[in-house]
């Protein structure tokens, strides 16, 4: 079972994680807002497809960054110091290598890019290349100084890389502010995020240094500890990791590249819907971070059934998160960006944000079980699943991008996520034995209990449809009496008793605390 001091780890360490993502997060909802007012669609357009392509670059960590997390967390549990520095030290050197890998990989992307995108041309197509090489560059920098964030991560100290990177987001963020207001060129935006980029990982560096000394016994970098046998144990547990990051790419990394491809018109507003997309998976991604590394340490216990009641309630409670944070954005899409970019952006992007937002709602519900996999080593074991999910939603997206274009890759990615989630239940489950739960009732109990207790909000929605936008009074009645409905119904099915008592106590605590006498 997990111990208290393991949730509280999780709990910090989750916090963490919320605070890097909080800070992303404030820039991804501010600064759209004010470059889509103050750049060309052309130009938004463009930039974005510099961030897409630079950001090409990090698939060449091939899961090393999570690798070492894992063995850390693994080795420091079972004391073994010697094998922590032969992995951390022979992940450096892989990491370097795949830095040099990327810079040349830029340099050629950037001669395909008339190619790739004919309807960039003049200044547009300048800024694009050498924007590229820029951010791109900046990327290639990071991959050796990501060995630093898998070590903080590792030994349970997420919360310095959380400070360090949420800092160089808000940083990063004001500086484009800065350049954009002062009429800055594409270029000039990449050039501050490249100097942002490489300052935090010098940070990240200096940060290492302290707490590699301050860990018994302390942590040691060095080429003579760079060994066959530790890059034969990397490429063992990364070869799946790397499929994994592959379907992510073929999922995720590639969308916007395609609609640049066949409808660049519409870049801008698929990125704009986009990137809500990436703000909820971040969000949930940084809540649910911290198991990676608690589930490599029950691993170690041997705790298979501890492990399995952890997956099983994080899905649950990840779901409900999910549906709580995806329905909004789906039932008010074109007001909510109304309110957030221009009228442009809003009109063509919300039936793309709908689209995306329930694709990517279907496929994060598995996430918690992924992250488990991941800790306890079993990811080599169903490398089928996200290579299928990533291949169909390539496919599709292709296919029906020739013929609607932006909608038709967010189609695309719809179906992907249909694969993938019953590639998880029907394949990956049934194979995975060092997670122990029972399937049919991490499907009902995880996800389908859930999600039904959304029905009312559901058919409240289908209902404000044929309501006269003049009647507000009725509108939140409806509104508020579907959502009574379904709080009372996430209370009673959603929830297990001994959720449910725990709860109560820890707001009866709470209350308790407050009202005490000083």
């Amino acid at each position: 079972m997990t111990s208290r001091r393991e949730k509280f780890l999780i709990a910090k360490n989750a916090i963490a994680n919320l605070v890097r993502g909080g800070a992303s997060a404030l820039v991804a909802v501010l600064l759209p807002s004010f470059l889509t007012r103050s750049m060309s669609t052309e130009a938004f357009g463009a930039w974005s497809l510099v961030l897409q392509l630079s950001a090409y670059v990090s698939y060449l960590d091939f899961g090393i960054q999570t690798a070492i997390a894992r063995f850390v967390a693994h080795s420091s549990e079972r004391g073994e110091a010697e094998h922590r520095d032969r992995i951390v030290s022979t992940a450096m050197a892989c990491l370097a290598s795949s830095a040099c890998i990327g810079l040349l990989g830029l340099v050629l992307l950037s001669f395909f890019v008339p190619r790739l995108f004919p309807h960039l041309y003049g200044e547009l197509l300048f800024s694009v290349r050498a924007s590229v090489i820029l951010v791109g560059g900046s990327l290639c920098i990071g991959l050796p100084a990501s060995v630093f964030t898998g070590t903080f991560v590792g030994l349970q100290r997420n919360e310095v890389p959380a400070a360090i990177i949420g800092i160089s987001r808000l940083l990063g963020g004001v500086l484009l502010v800065v350049v954009v207001r002062h009429h800055g060129t594409i270029p000039h935006m990449a050039l501050v995020m490249a100097l942002v980029n490489v300052g935090s990982y010098a940070a990240q560096y200096l940060a290492y240094r302290r707490l590699s000394e301050s860990v018994a016994p302390p942590i040691r970098l060095s080429l003579r500890k760079v060994s066959k046998a530790a890059a034969t144990e990397l490429f063992d547990y990364c070869f799946s990791l790397t499929v994994w990051g592959l379907g992510i790419l073929l999922v995720t990394g590639l969308d916007l590249t395609i609609v640049g491809i066949y409808s660049f018109g519409e870049v801008a507003y698929y990125s704009i819907a986009a990137t809500v997309v990436t703000l909820l998976a971040g969000s949930f991604g940084a809540i649910f971070g911290a198991m990676g590394s608690t589930a490599a340490v029950i691993h170690a216990r041997g705790d298979r059934a501890g492990l399995g009641k952890m997956v099983v309630g994080a899905t649950r409670m990840g779901t409900v998160m999910l549906l709580t944070t995806g329905l909004p954005l789906i039932v008010f899409a074109h007001p909510l960006l109304r309110v957030w970019v221009d009228a442009q952006y809003a009109a063509n992007g919300a039936i793309l944000l709908q689209v995306l937002v329930a694709a990517n709602i279907i496929r994060m519900t598995v996430t918690p079980y992924v992250l488990a996999m991941i800790g306890s080593g079993e990811q080599r074991r169903v490398i089928l699943t996200p290579f299928l999910e990533g291949v169909s939603n390539l496919i599709f997206s292709v296919l029906l991008a020739r013929s609607f274009g932006a909608i038709g890759v967010a189609a695309g990615t719809m179906i992907g996520s249909l694969v993938g989630l019953g590639g998880n239940l029907f394949y990956n489950m049934r194979r995975t034995t060092e997670i122990q739960m029972s399937i049919s009732e991490y499907f009902f109990s995880a996800l389908l209990r859930p999600s039904l207790c959304f029905l009312p909000i559901g058919l409240a929605a289908a209902v404000w449809r044929f309501l006269p936008p003049n009647l507000i009074a009725v509108r939140f009645a409806c509104g508020a009496i579907a959502t009574a409905i379904s709080l009372g119904m996430l209370w009673r099915f959603a929830l297990q008793p001994e959720e449910r008592t725990k709860l109560i106590a820890t707001i009866r605590g709470r209350l308790g605390r407050e009202i005490a006498p000083s």
